[in-house]
C-alpha cells in the first residue's frame, strides 16, 4: 500500500489550503481516523487511515465546486495510491461523488467527517471550549437542533451510522472519544502551522 509520508501529505494540504479552519478540520479528521483504526482492529493500517483523514478535503478550499472531482489530480502529485484516492473521493458519496464507501474505513470517514464538525461547534459553545467534558446526551441535543451548526448535515451523519450498522449513540460516543484523543495536539499544530 503506497502511502505518502506525513510530511508529504501535510505539504500537499498546505499547498491547497490556507484557512486555519480547514487546516484544523483536516488535522482533526486525521487524528480521529487514526484512533478509529486502532479501536476497530486496523492498527497496522493506522497511518493509511490517518493520511486519508488528513487529505480528505484537499481540494475543498480552492475548488469547492469540484470537491472530490479535483482531488485525484492533486493527490497524484505526491504519488497517492488508487486505494487512497478512492477512499478520499468516497466521503462525498451522494453529494459530490458517486464513489460508494465500501471498506469500513471509508464508511468511518463518511460518518465521522460531518460529525467532527458538529462536535467541534458544540465544543466551542462549552465553558471549557473543549470536547474533553462533552457527554453524548448534550451532543444529541445539538444534533436535534437543526439551527445549530446548520452546515453539518444530519442526514449524512445518520447515513454514515447506518452504513456502519451502528446506533447514532455509538457513533457519537466513539467520535467524541477519538476527538478527545487528538484535541490538544490538533490545537497546537494548527497554531504552529497557521499562526491562528
Amino acid at each position: 500500500m503506497d502511502t505518502p509520508t506525513r510530511q508529504e501529505a501535510l505539504a500537499l494540504l498546505q499547498k491547497y489550503n490556507k484557512e486555519p479552519f480547514h487546516i484544523q478540520h483536516s488535522l482533526t479528521v486525521e487524528g480521529v481516523m487514526r484512533r478509529y483504526a486502532n479501536d476497530l482492529g486496523y492498527g497496522d493500517d493506522a497511518d493509511f487511515w490517518a493520511t486519508v483523514g488528513l487529505l480528505h478535503d484537499v481540494d475543498f478550499e480552492q475548488y469547492p465546486e469540484q470537491h472530490c472531482q479535483k482531488a485525484p489530480e492533486l493527490l497524484r502529485e505526491i504519488g497517492c495510491s488508487d486505494e487512497l484516492i478512492r477512499a478520499v473521493c468516497s466521503h462525498g458519496y451522494g453529494i459530490c461523488s458517486d464513489v460508494e464507501p465500501t471498506h469500513e474505513m471509508e464508511k468511518v470517514l463518511f460518518a465521522a467527517d460531518e460529525l467532527t464538525g458538529l462536535i467541534g461547534a458544540a465544543a466551542r459553545m462549552r465553558p471549557s471550549k473543549s470536547c474533553q467534558d462533552m457527554e453524548v446526551s448534550s451532543l444529541k441535543k445539538k444534533f436535534k437542533d437543526k439551527k445549530f451548526a446548520a452546515g453539518c448535515s444530519r442526514d449524512v451523519i445518520r447515513e454514515g451510522a447506518e452504513m456502519l450498522g451502528w446506533e447514532l449513540d455509538k457513533l457519537f460516543e466513539k467520535t467524541i472519544d477519538a476527538m478527545r484523543s487528538c484535541e490538544d495536539a490538533v490545537a497546537a499544530e494548527t497554531a504552529a502551522l497557521t499562526g491562528a
